[in-house]
């Protein structure tokens, strides 16, 4: 049986700063002594550790140091008289904070006709976002990368950054993508998506894309912070236009052998469903099949929504058989996958909270294992969100082989 490889002064080093980096990364501040207490490193060791993440600009030593007490006992001089030790002022603690400015990542959102670029530090704070439209779903692929380069470029505008500060680009896009970072092109429309953005971000600005599906990053956005936060078994379902599905089990993302896990094609079999158009799409179609608002005006998901808010029975009636409709499409999720909790999200999200006591009473009838049910908080921004929680990923994996930018 093969013996497993001697640690080496090297890998004991690198483990030990990717433990203290870890810790540091995430707390507000944190002391050699609590550092000693995470790790179980000696001080000498913490202390070197931190002298190089600061020296490589992952940390900071922070100013105004406060003063640990160190008690008679400590110092080997108690009294044995049985009374309490006297605090006596010791050593200054050495205070570390993480460098949330040492560098920025990008989340891209990349859709058919918009892509939106967000510029986050690394506690992922947005400071800079900026959207751009295409001209047609069809463009050539160098207009597209042309346009996805052109809100990159603004977003760090407005961030007061650089392309040189960027560490890692987390890429959403409305077509499968396996775990390599390939486009699934097996559909005409999917395939306008593979465009080559990786090898061509690398080559404008020496950029790692991570590339991935819109709705896998909507998942892993919802996870961090919307109201799927810390959930291990959570599908995401991104349900204007076109119904997708980001699928996270046991806290990992389900990608399938070509990265088609969570379409949505399978409900144009499923009865009551018969296709997976979107809530925006349904309640705009069913509008204007019933002649259109009732006040008159042009058909569109927002204004049934705000009709049935103020009663009209038309409007009312629409959403009642959307709910009909998505309670079927979880149902068959839930059937399939059996997740803990299923959150509608999206532009559409917003409204779809009117669809909840429906969807919430209908369940039951449909699967013996209902999910909870929620709308997501993050609105159209679930994707950017996603995408900039993958970028810090990458970053946080991988660290300490990345060179970090000059302080600006």
């Amino acid at each position: 049986m093969p013996h497993a490889a001697a640690a080496t002064p090297q890998l004991l080093r690198r483990v030990n700063a990717q433990a203290v980096l870890g810790h540091i990364r995430g707390a507000d501040v944190a002391t050699g002594t609590e550092l000693m207490a995470l790790t179980g490193l000696t001080r000498a060791s913490v202390i070197a550790v931190c002298e190089d993440l600061i020296g490589r600009g992952w940390i900071v030593e922070l100013d105004q140091p406060r003063t640990e007490p160190r008690t008679e006992s400590q110092t080997g001089q108690g009294t044995g008289l049985g009374v309490p030790p006297v605090p006596r002022k010791g050593r200054p603690a050495r205070r570390f904070a993480f460098n949330r400015e040492a560098g920025v990542v990008l989340g891209l959102d990349i859709g058919a006709a918009t892509t939106t670029a967000a510029v986050a530090d690394l506690r992922g704070t947005v400071i800079g976002r900026s959207s751009e439209g295409f001209r047609a779903a069809d463009i050539p692929a160098r207009e597209r990368i042309g346009v996805v380069d052109l809100a990159c470029r603004q977003a760090l505008e407005a961030a007061g950054t650089d392309p040189g500060r960027v560490l890692a680009v987390g890429a959403g896009i409305a077509a499968p993508v396996d775990r390599d970072g390939n486009v699934l092109v097996t559909q005409r429309f999917w395939s306008l998506f593979d465009v080559g953005l990786r090898s061509a971000l690398k080559e404008l600005h020496g950029w790692t894309v991570l590339l991935e599906n819109d709705a896998n990053l909507a998942a892993l956005g919802e996870r961090w912070r919307g109201s799927g936060a810390g959930v291990d078994d959570l599908v995401v379902l991104l349900a204007g236009e076109r119904l997708g599905a980001g699928v996270m089990e046991s806290g990992r993302l389900l990608h399938g052998r070509g990265g088609a896990a969570g379409e949505m094609g399978y409900l144009d079999m499923v009865e009551g469903v018969g296709s997976s158009d979107g809530i925006a799409a349904l309640a705009r179609q069913w509008s204007a099949a019933a002649g259109g608002p009732s006040a008159g005006g042009p058909a569109s998901a927002p204004r049934v929504f705000e009709d049935a808010a103020a009663g009209d029975p038309a409007a009312l009636a629409i959403l009642d058989r959307i709910s009909e409709r998505m309670t079927r499409v979880i149902a068959s999720i839930a059937s399939l996958i059996n997740p803990e909790q299923v959150v509608i999200g999206g532009a559409v999200a917003e409204s779809a909270g009117a669809l909840l006591p429906g969807i919430t009473a209908l369940l039951p009838r449909f699967t013996a294992t209902p999910p909870r049910v929620t709308v997501s908080p993050l609105g159209d921004a679930i994707v950017t969100v996603g995408a900039v929680r993958h970028a810090l990923d990458y970053v946080e994996a991988n660290a300490l082989e990345l060179a970090l930018p000059a302080p600006e």
